[in-house]
């Protein structure tokens, strides 16, 4: 309904067996626990800013 919407998914996973299954779309991104409130806050905007 909104291709454009930013999406950010927080997983305790490993990121190879998240990305594994290939469900992400465009659009839709991924960081895995744990880290810290600057490296989200540096991720979230990057997202804002299209990277």
């Amino acid at each position: 309904m909104r291709p454009e919407l930013k999406v950010l998914f927080i997983t305790g996973y490993a990121d190879i067996a998240v990305m594994a299954k290939g469900q992400r779309s465009p659009g839709m991104h991924l960081i895995t626990k744990t880290f810290g409130m600057e490296a989200m806050a540096t991720r979230i905007k990057a997202i804002i800013n299209g990277a």
